[in-house]
């Protein structure tokens, strides 16, 4: 959400960010709306300041005896009260049309996004750890995990329809050992403190964190009007909904676990086979809260702390910097991490970390307060998956795939699976 006060002050440099976006400009739409919903106040303040000064008439009036005068002036502040709740029915149309636009429209990207319509744009960072090389054809986790025995989809798309699947026995063991895996090293070493969020919001959680109004075919609805959350970004981001905090509490990280539910409208024929992409899905999400000057140095943190796990499991990956055309709503500045998966012989995103700026803290009326000042001032918030866990079992899966089609477990998660070395069909 944007401040529409800067906007006046900054029409061409609004316009700039965008058309970076890929839209046309919006500044001349916007202050416009802005300017009736002003005009319509300034005349809502100028009958409110007559029908105070008519009503202290009434009684001059009546203490002088002029009956008259006094019915007239009535007369004229009933006039009034019925033009004033015209004005202000009209003055709430017209914020709730400007909120509306302004809560349509994408982040302004930094400076230092590379510009781009769509993913071709993204740019290469960094590339960490070399591919394993196999003796054999490398097959694909759902290969893997069907001949093992220990992964379903036939059956889960039978009680639950396409895009979910059963995991079963050392599988299912290992999907938890990643997630207990990634918790504990957020939180032991990396500073975030586990939060056991609620997996139902409110529609003012998704609005503040941006996926509402835009993305609503994306989500899951209940018949009592809340949502199951696409990521445990929108309760974690929401710790701060509304709050002042001191700035002394910042930065704020937090972190959890919890189960994604995602209705992937747009993905149509992409991924459907397999854990790639599902309706149902964990991740361990990593939220930090900041004040405007630790946001950038933030994201640059955050991204490490996500790399750090796919360098504890052995995973070759690579950084890439989105472009401007495949950044998120949200986001002014994004790195995606891509996991070499050997069965797909590619890289694919298994984590995304954004920096959002002051965006969703406008959209949710998050601040913080300096110490000896009256006023307060808007957080910057930042995400980022560390990691999808799905997606870490299905590069677990692959990357560890031995020719008999059993899976070494990695060294880093062998404490987690008590011990277990290797997967092996049952």
């Amino acid at each position: 959400m944007f401040d529409i006060k800067w906007i006046r002050e900054h029409p061409q440099d609004f316009d700039k960010g965008m058309a970076r976006r890929g839209l046309e400009p919006q500044s001349e739409a916007l202050l416009a709306l802005d300017a009736k919903r002003r005009e319509l106040v300034s005349q809502l303040q100028e009958l409110q300041s007559r029908r105070n000064a008519a009503s202290k008439e009434i009684g001059k009036a009546m203490a002088a005896g002029e009956k008259s005068r006094a019915e007239e002036l009535k007369a004229e502040v009933a006039a009034l009260k019925g033009r004033m709740q015209e004005l202000e029915e009209a003055a709430r149309t017209a914020e709730a049309e400007l909120k509306m636009h302004l809560s349509a429209l994408p982040n302004i990207p930094l400076d230092e996004v590379p510009d781009g319509a769509d993913e071709n744009g993204n740019v290469e960072v960094r590339r960490v750890g070399e591919p394993p090389k196999f003796d054999f054809a490398p097959k694909q986790h759902f290969e893997l995990g069907e001949a093992l025995g220990y992964m379903d989809f036939e059956t889960a798309a039978a009680m639950s329809g396409a895009r979910f699947v059963i995991l079963k026995g050392p599988l299912a063991r290992l999907e938890r050992a990643l997630a207990q895996f990634m918790l504990d090293l957020q939180t032991g070493e990396h500073g975030y403190e586990e939060v056991n969020p609620p997996l139902l919001v409110r529609s003012d959680a998704l609005f503040g964190t941006g996926q509402l109004p835009k993305f609503a075919e994306d989500l899951f609805r209940t018949t009592d009007d809340r949502w199951l959350i696409p990521t445990a970004e929108v309760p974690l981001t929401n710790l701060a909904a509304g709050k002042i905090l001191p700035e002394s509490a910042l930065p704020m990280r937090v972190t959890a676990h919890t189960h994604c539910f995602r209705s992937e409208a747009g993905a149509a024929g992409r991924d459907t086979r397999g854990m790639i992409r599902q309706h149902q899905f964990t991740k361990v999400e990593l939220v930090s809260i900041t004040t405007p000057e630790q946001g950038r140095a933030e994201l640059d943190r955050k991204t490490a702390a996500a790399e750090e796990v796919l360098k504890r499991l052995g995973l070759a990956y690579r950084v890439v910097a989105l472009c401007t055309g495949d950044m998120g709503f949200s986001a002014q500045m994004t790195y995606d991490l891509e996991v070499w998966l050997p069965g797909q012989n590619t890289y694919r995103e298994i984590s995304s970390v954004s920096l959002c700026g002051d965006f969703q803290a406008r959209r949710m009326n998050a601040r913080y307060r300096k110490e000896g000042e009256k006023g307060a001032r808007f957080v910057h918030t930042l995400n980022g998956s560390g990691l999808a866990v799905g997606r870490a079992l299905v590069a677990v899966l692959e990357n560890y795939q031995n020719a008999d089609g059993s899976i070494t477990v990695p060294q880093a998660l062998r404490p987690y699976m008590g011990g277990m070395e290797r997967i092996e069909k049952a």
